[in-house]
This record gives structure tokens, sequence and C-alpha cells, in this order.
């Protein structure tokens, strides 16, 4: 029997009615035992058009012999059992079951994508979720469900993004910190030295990496007073460890070990991410390898929670990380 973790909410009529009528289905199937369920918890939404009511929230420990793909189409049926209609990202419904996580099972197809890709981030399913499996392990992070739950609540008020040199980046984490009233921390140097440094990266890689760690850590320092002040918050156009990463792709590999013991030393004096935002690299070759060394670390366990954007729709974007900053809180 494989075991998972299933997050349920309702937002729509009799909530509570809702929930159980989903878990008495649930436990009824010959194939699923339920072993363990959390409270309902009441939340308020995140994303999705305003006005909407506030949730139910829960979760649920199963066993069971069904196939991942087999268990989503059984939460699928009982959602449609019970009213729910997908016509709206994030709208408001009668009955939401989310299939978490499953055992340590890492998949991706149109139809699936384990583990479930916003848990990491989101408060209302962590919350309840701790509960019932605060021990169960995300296969991708390395840290446990209450690992997550401890990390929102203990880390600094602060999201990173990180992705290839351009100003994509600048533009939305702009966009991000004026709608969610958090403090703007821009990347010092400009479009002038980064086309210097292509010009010249043999000649200049090395001292650009050491221009990273003189103006970076000052800008994320742990010092900072903001991180403690209720409410408060930042988002980066940067993530430190793009310097890092720069490092490993234009620096020959003796100045790579002694880049990699200044890093680390500088590392230990900035805050570390809430959560990290990535987007895409585009499709000329050096950004690509950047962009691949960046992912390499980012995907690293215990690297924290991990959204990563298309690129293709600006609004979208913003509407993706600003809902994960509500759920945070």
């Amino acid at each position: 029997m494989s075991v998972c973790l299933i997050g349920l909410g309702s937002n729509l009529g009799d909530r509570r009615r809702m929930l159980d009528q989903s878990v008495g289905q649930l436990a009824r199937h010959p194939l699923v035992k339920v072993a363990a369920q959390s409270p309902w918890l009441e939340t308020l939404p995140v994303g999705g058009p305003v006005g909407q009511s506030a949730y139910l929230n829960g979760a649920l420990v199963a066993e069971t012999s069904l196939e991942p793909e087999r268990l989503l189409e059984l939460l699928h049926h009982i959602e449609a059992s019970l009213g729910r209609r997908r016509e709206q990202r994030w709208g408001p419904r009668p009955i939401d079951l989310d299939l978490l996580l499953y055992d340590r099972v890492v998949r991706q197809t149109p139809a699936l994508v384990l583990p479930h890709p916003r848990m990491t981030w989101r408060r209302f399913v962590l919350e309840p979720a701790a509960l019932v499996a605060g021990g169960m392990v995300h296969p991708l992070s390395g840290w446990t469900v209450r690992q997550h739950l401890e990390h929102l609540s203990t880390s600094a008020p602060y999201v990173a993004l990180s992705g290839p040199i351009g100003d994509q980046k600048a533009a939305l984490a702009q966009q991000i910190a004026a709608r969610s009233g958090a403090r703007w921390i821009a990347e010092p140097l400009g479009p002038g030295p980064m086309e210097a440094f292509y010009a010249d990266p043999a000649g200049q890689g090395r001292r650009r990496a050491l221009e990273f760690l003189r103006q970076w850590p000052p800008l994320l320092s742990l010092d900072w007073p903001g991180w403690s002040v209720a409410g408060a918050g930042a988002v980066s156009d940067f993530w430190f460890e793009e310097a890092l990463a720069f490092a490993q792709v234009w620096l020959p590999p003796p100045q790579q070990k002694e880049y990699d013991v200044l890093w680390q030393r500088a590392r230990a004096t900035v805050a570390t991410p809430r959560l990290i935002v990535l987007l895409p690299s585009p499709g000329f070759r050096e950004e690509r390898r950047f962009g691949q060394a960046i992912l390499d670390l980012a995907i690293r366990p215990g690297r924290g929670p991990l959204l990563r954007l298309d690129g293709d729709d600006s609004e979208t974007d913003l509407a993706e990380v600003l809902a994960a900053v509500e759920a945070m809180r």
C-alpha cells in the first residue's frame, strides 16, 4: 500500500458538509483507507477573483493500492459528484481535492504533477498537513512537511527572483513590490557592465564575480531591521546563489575553488529567501548555460520552495507570484 497526502478545501455552500462527504466517499472506496484526518481550518482565499468567501481547509493521509493517476481520477470523480466545475482558475468552489504527495513519487505529465507544484509555500495547505503528516518528506526539497511550515514561519519575508541577466527580472520584481507593499532590492549592476563582460568574459569574469560578493551581501544582510517588522517584506531581482552559478559557468576550475570559499563566507551573512522564483532562460547559448547552472542550484535538496515561471505572459507571471506571496503569510 502506498501512503499519500491529500489536501481538501471548500468555500461554497455548506463547507463542512462538503468536506465531510468527500472524506466519506474516499473512505468507502475498497482500495483506499483514510489513516488520519486533520481538523477543518478556516483560511482567507488566495488569488483568483476578489470577494470570495473564506475557505475551510484540511488534509488527510490515505493508504491506497491505486496508482497515482487512478487516485487522481477518483478525486476528480468525487469533486464532480459534489458539484465542482472547473470554470475559473482559483475561483470559488464547493470542494477541492488535491493530491499533494504520493509516497516519494516524482512525476510530471499533462494530467498529473507530483509532488503538488505549489504545496511548499501555501500555508493553508501546510498547516493542516503538518498536523497529520508532519514527517512526510517532499521528494524534491528533501524537507518534511513540518520543516516547510517552519520555514514559512521563521524565514525572512523575502522573495528572490532568479534567472538569466536581463530587464525582465527587474520589471517583475518592481511590480511585485508595488502590488504587495514590499521593498524592492534592485541588482546594483546594470546592462553596461554586462556588455563589457560579454565582450571579454575570460578577462572580466573574475572581476565581475568578485563584484557580486562586494555589492550583494549588504543589500541582503541578515542585520537589516526590516526582516523582523510585522508586515514588512522584500523582493529582489537577483538571488545570491546566482553569483555561484556565474562562477561555475565562466571561471576556470582553480578560480572556481577559490571563489567558492569566498562565496560560502559571504553566504553566511545574507538572508535566505522564503521563496525562490525562477524565470526561464532565453535561447542563446551563454544565457542557457547560466540559466541551467542556476536551475541546478535551485533544485538541490534543502534550498526551500521554488516557483518556476513559464515566462510566456508577464501578467500571468505576476499573478502567480502575488498569489504565492499571499499564501505564505
